[in-house]
């Protein structure tokens, strides 16, 4: 077993960031949102414990048709969240949502998933906030293959054109998804050493699995040889800052990205203060290797075997993360003789570069990839939950409100 350093202590974080400290207090900013969860969706979540049944049907019924079709005046804390999300920031341009996120909408659904998903939230399994407070929930495998699956269907429903407009399956499984840490949240925060490991799944959590599903899964997907431009970069960051907001997060983390160097100065600093991969992460993400290595090796008409599944995607982690986080989390190096990797990346380069050719070589790109369900590829995966059973069945998913 890999040995692995001792977590930070909430003081060694701060004092990592002294020496990166920025005269534009961006810094210090962070520093206040260690231990800072979500007013709204946690004021919500308390209040639905509260009264019940009656307030999860009017956020419901809120959430699909918006606040001003609610015949009576809702409970405070929905009422704030509706008003929150039905506020658009004045940056945003409503022909963006009715395209869709266009970059994420180029890349092929099988490295979509991969990049975009597992990638993704082995990123987000990394913090030991989160890690601890997943582990916690059940069987690491069965968790692995739900959260798959979950994870697939909310990323594919959320760039989809109109996904997040309101009462859209994208705007609801965000939403859903906001709901459901606030529910961790509570459940976990009366325990919680704050000193420790930061708030469970708390504002810098929530803004590095944003980053995870932005810079993350396209740093992946460049390893695997599908690079983006300047504009594709821009849409990008412009279209996943409304899904900020949806999401909650603090203006001052999203605001100044455009590009993937801006991504990367505050992921750099996001990750100086977040302690590093412990063993609860290292067994989140050997599950998820496995349960996406056997999804994908699963599916109908598959080209790899689940064995070179999992060396592929121990290549693309290792490349996106480095080798020093790879050991730390457990994932081995693949050996040159069965790493498909080069031979993928070449060949994805190729395909990349008559995909951009032409405007009709583009669009040919995103009509393609818009063809299937919104759960393509993750139906070979093992059930999934409200947000899925939703989906696939054409029904519009529930909002995981229900307190446990």
């Amino acid at each position: 077993m890999t040995a692995h350093p001792p977590p930070h202590k909430a003081g060694e974080c701060r004092g990592a960031l002294e020496a990166a400290r920025r005269p534009d207090g961006r810094t210090d900013r962070l520093v206040t949102l260690f231990t800072v969860g979500d007013p709204l969706a946690d004021a919500v979540v308390a209040e639905l414990d509260h009264y019940g049944s009656p307030a999860r049907r009017t956020l419901d019924a809120g959430l699909r048709n918006g606040l001003a079709s609610l015949d009576a005046k809702p409970l405070t804390a929905v009422t704030a969240l509706l008003r929150q999300l039905e506020t658009p920031p004045p940056w945003v341009d409503p022909l963006m949502l009715h395209r869709g996120d266009l970059a994420s909408l180029s890349v092929a659904p099988m490295w979509f998933q991969l990049c975009s998903v597992t990638v993704a939230l082995a990123h987000t399994y990394a913090s030991p906030a989160t890690a601890q407070q997943l582990v916690a929930e059940g069987r690491p495998a069965d968790l692995a293959a739900r959260r798959l699956a979950e994870a697939g269907v909310w990323a594919r429903q959320t760039v989809r054109p109109g996904g997040l407009l309101r009462g859209r399956p994208g705007y609801l499984a965000t939403v859903e998804v906001r709901l459901h840490h606030a529910r961790m949240r509570a459940r976990a925060v009366e325990e919680w050493d704050l000193g420790a490991a930061g708030l469970p799944i708390g504002r810098l959590d929530m803004a590095r699995t944003w980053r995870g599903f932005t810079l993350v899964a396209f740093r992946a997907l460049e390893a695997l040889g599908i690079g983006t431009g300047p504009d594709e970069q821009r849409d990008l960051y412009r279209y996943w800052a409304y899904v900020a907001h949806l999401l909650g997060l603090d203006e001052s983390l999203h605001q100044d990205v455009h590009d993937h160097a801006d991504a990367q100065r505050l992921l750099d600093l996001l990750e100086q203060l977040t302690p590093v991969p412990d063993e609860n992460a290292r067994v989140l993400i050997t599950a998820l290797v496995d349960a996406q290595a056997r999804a994908t090796a699963g599916a109908p008409g598959a080209d790899l075997s689940e064995e070179q599944v999992r060396h592929l995607l121990h290549s693309v982690l290792r490349r996106t993360f480095g080798p020093r986080w790879g050991d730390r989390v457990g994932l081995p190096e693949v050996p040159s003789a069965t790493d498909l990797l080069p031979l993928i990346s070449r060949l994805n380069r190729e395909a990349r570069y008559w995909q951009t050719y032409s405007p009709a070589s583009v669009q040919e790109a995103r009509r393609r990839a818009l063809a299937g369900p919104a759960t393509e590829p993750t139906a070979a995966v093992e059930p999934c939950g409200s947000v899925c059973r939703g989906a696939t069945a054409g029904a519009r998913p529930a909002i995981l409100t229900e307190a446990a």
